[in-house]
């Protein structure tokens, strides 16, 4: 298991949020560094395949698909209390 731990500044001075990667997931905390903000998979510094969000308290806030740095297929909205509100197709037609 790959585990790393981030502390990076942004070019433009603001500190990025605290890091992990593990088994291929990078997983970003909120500024409280204890609860996740999002988890996913990065391929070539882009998001790709299924990603999660989350609020400060825990719940789920959105999810959705990304194809090398693209929003694709269905993305979900849930509401304060992680079920499920809105669904949006994000395909090209």
């Amino acid at each position: 298991m790959e585990k790393e731990k981030c502390d990076l500044i942004h070019p433009n001075g603001v500190k990025e949020k605290k890091l992990n990667v593990i088994d291929g997931y990078t997983i970003k905390y909120h500024a409280n560094g204890k609860t996740i903000w999002s988890k996913g998979k990065m391929i070539e510094d882009q998001p790709d395949g299924y990603w999660e969000w989350y609020r400060p308290d825990g719940t789920i806030k959105r999810s959705g698909y990304f194809d090398m740095g693209e929003p694709v297929d269905e993305w979900v909205t849930y509401d304060s209390k992680g079920i499920k509100h809105k669904t949006t197709n994000r395909n090209k037609e």
